[in-house]
C-alpha cells in the first residue's frame, strides 16, 4: 500500500493496534528508612488519581471519549487504572498515522472505537545494595484508523524514565472497497520515528522488528545521568568520592541489566 494513498475501506476499520509501554525509574536509598520514604514518594507521585490524569491526557491526544474509569491503589504499594474509551467524531483529514512524533497535550488529533488504556505500577527494591526500581506498564489499544503511537511522545515526556521498552503490534485485517484484505493501514519502519528529536538524543536505542508480522520493538536507555537525581534522602556532597563511584556503578549495572534482559557478573567491566 502506498503511504500517500488513502485506503478506501469497506465498512469499519477492523485492525487492532496495541502499544505496550514499560518504563523503569531507578533510585538509590541507603537505609531502610530512606527506602520506605522512596516507596511512599512513588505511591504518592504515581497514585491511581495522578495516573488517571495522565491517561485522560492520552485519551485527549488520540481524540477519545471516556466511557468508564476503574482505578485502585494497593496495599502495601502500587496502583492500577483502566479507562474504556470510544471514538470522538473527527474529520477524516485530521487523522494522521505518519511516522512523526505525536503531539503533546496542547494538540488533539485522532479517532478510535471500542478501545482501552491501562496502567499498572510495580515498585520494588534490592534487599542488599540500596537500589530501588519503579516500573509502570501502560497499554493503549485502539480499533479504527489512528495508531496509539501518536500518544507515545506525550507518555515519554510524562515519565522521563531511565529505561523504556516499547512494543507495537497491529492485529487482524480490514478490507478495502474491492474486498482485498489489508493487514496494516499505515507506513512504519521503526517506533523511533514517532519520537521527538530530544528523546532520540537522550537515549541509546535498539530495535527488534518483525515486519512480516507487523510487530515492532524498541528498547531505550538513558545515555547519561546526574547522580544527585538518583539519591533519595541524602545529598551527593555528603557522599565520599569513592562512595559516589560505587553508587554510580550500582545504578549503571541496574540499567544495563534491565536494558539487556540478563544479569551481569560481578567484577565485569560496565559499559553502555
Amino acid at each position: 500500500m502506498s503511504p500517500s494513498k488513502k485506503l478506501k475501506l469497506h465498512g469499519f476499520n477492523n485492525l487492532t493496534k496495541t502499544l505496550s509501554f514499560n518504563i523503569y525509574d531507578i533510585n538509590y536509598a541507603a537505609s531502610p528508612e530512606q527506602e520506605r520514604e522512596y516507596i511512599r514518594y512513588i505511591d504518592e507521585e504515581y497514585s491511581a488519581r495522578r495516573l488517571t490524569d495522565i491517561l485522560r491526557k492520552v485519551t485527549e491526544i488520540i481524540g477519545a471519549n471516556v466511557l468508564n474509569i476503574a482505578r485502585q491503589d494497593y496495599d502495601p504499594h502500587g496502583a492500577s487504572v483502566t479507562i474504556l474509551i470510544s471514538e470522538e467524531p473527527v474529520a477524516a483529514e485530521q487523522i494522521s498515522n505518519t511516522e512523526a512524533p505525536g503531539p503533546l497535550p496542547e494538540s488533539i488529533v485522532g479517532h478510535l472505537d471500542k478501545s482501552h488504556v491501562t496502567v499498572h505500577t510495580y515498585p520494588e527494591s534490592h534487599p542488599l545494595n540500596g537500589i530501588s526500581t519503579f516500573r509502570a506498564d501502560i497499554d493503549v489499544s485502539t480499533c479504527g484508523r489512528v495508531s496509539p503511537l501518536k500518544a507515545l511522545n506525550y507518555l515519554i515526556h510524562s515519565f522521563e524514565s531511565d529505561i523504556v521498552i516499547i512494543d507495537y503490534r497491529v492485529r487482524g485485517f480490514t478490507r478495502d472497497v474491492k474486498g482485498k484484505k489489508h493487514y496494516i493501514d499505515h507506513k512504519i519502519n521503526s517506533i523511533q520515528n514517532f519520537l521527538a528529536r530530544d528523546t532520540r538524543q537522550r537515549y541509546q536505542m535498539v530495535d527488534v522488528n518483525v515486519y512480516q508480522e507487523n510487530l515492532f520493538h524498541t528498547k531505550m536507555m538513558l545515555k547519561a545521568f546526574n547522580l544527585d537525581d538518583y539519591l533519595f534522602g541524602v545529598d551527593v556532597d555528603d557522599v565520599s568520592p569513592r562512595g559516589q563511584r560505587e553508587i554510580e556503578e550500582k545504578i549503571r549495572r541496574e540499567m544495563l541489566e534491565i536494558f539487556y534482559g540478563h544479569n551481569i557478573a560481578r567484577g565485569m567491566k560496565l559499559s553502555s
